[in-house]
């Protein structure tokens, strides 16, 4: 039984593209600029909850003895 014609044969395949986006591409996006807003926006609800947590605690207990009447 022959398998010549399962052979890879290089000659046969056409080249990749390059799929890399080029330097200068405008783009190709700003890494570290995402990584910044990501850590602000992160920061941020963290400040956000620190504060507003004991107020939104508070609503919440008061709402549910306010329906259950205790």
């Amino acid at each position: 039984m022959s398998h010549d014609h399962l052979a890879h044969r290089p000659q046969d395949e056409a080249p990749l593209p390059d799929r890399r986006p080029a330097a200068d591409d405008p783009e190709r996006g700003d890494v570290p600029g995402w990584v910044l807003v990501t850590l602000m926006t992160a920061g941020l609800v963290v400040a956000l909850w620190a504060l507003a947590g004991p107020l939104l605690e508070g609503a919440f207990t008061d709402a549910i003895q306010s329906v259950t009447g205790r």
